[in-house]
């Protein structure tokens, strides 16, 4: 028998179409806590953890005005949990994989109550090996502590796995650790951007890559 292989997935903006609601829930939040940020500089840093991102984009607002933003875009996101919807894809690629014998992992740090929502979505629970969500860690990605702690749950070394996401955020974390990475298109950063942060593969989400699977650096774990 081969040695056991896992596939580790990002949620927002790889399985579930959840991007741009981030994006304004931010663009509300900072506005409301006395910082004006346009919603594109807003977009390119979703993924990115959430004090860093605060710092990068708001450096002006002090320690209230920093944690107001934050619990702010935590309520306005879920108040819009109503919207979300998973991307094309999402469920048929975690039960293919499943099938096929590679263990399965939701990598994200997503704070538990947004992580519940999305799993809800997901209604895919059954075929998880394990799963990682904020309260994993201090510091989200680009550090690689979440990737690390995924692999630690999928009982797997990083030769044998793969991590799929839509970030440069989740590409350089997983090649820090040694994971080969998927880049999707569907969070709505470039193909030359996703590469260059290390995706081997990238393409335009994860119904084209289940249809591609094969070409992929997961086809090398099947």
């Amino acid at each position: 028998m081969p040695d056991p292989a896992a596939v580790l997935f990002d949620v927002d903006g790889t399985l579930a179409d959840s991007n741009y609601l981030h994006t304004r829930a931010w663009h509300r939040a900072f506005r409301v806590a006395g910082a004006v940020v346009p919603s594109w500089r807003i977009h390119r840093a979703i993924g990115m953890d959430g004090g860093t991102l605060i710092e990068t984009l708001a450096p002006d607002l002090d320690g209230d005005g920093a944690d107001r933003a934050d619990e702010l875009h935590s309520r306005y996101y879920l108040e819009s949990a109503g919207e979300l919807t998973l991307l094309p894809g999402a469920r048929e690629i975690l039960r293919a994989l499943h099938d096929r014998g590679l263990r399965i992992v939701l990598a994200t740090s997503a704070p538990p109550d947004e992580f519940a929502r999305l799993r809800e979505l997901l209604d895919s629970d059954s075929i998880l090996h394990a799963v990682t969500n904020g309260e994993d860690v201090e510091t989200a990605k680009p550090d690689p502590t979440i990737v690390r702690i995924a692999l630690d749950r999928a009982g797997v070394p990083a030769e044998r796995a793969v991590f799929v996401g839509d970030t440069v955020w989740d590409a350089k974390a997983a090649t820090e650790v040694g994971v080969r990475a998927v880049g999707v298109l569907s969070g709505g950063i470039s193909r030359d951007e996703l590469t260059s942060a290390g995706a081997e593969f990238v393409c335009d989400d994860v119904a084209e890559l289940l249809r591609e699977v094969e070409q992929s650096p997961i086809g090398t774990l099947l």
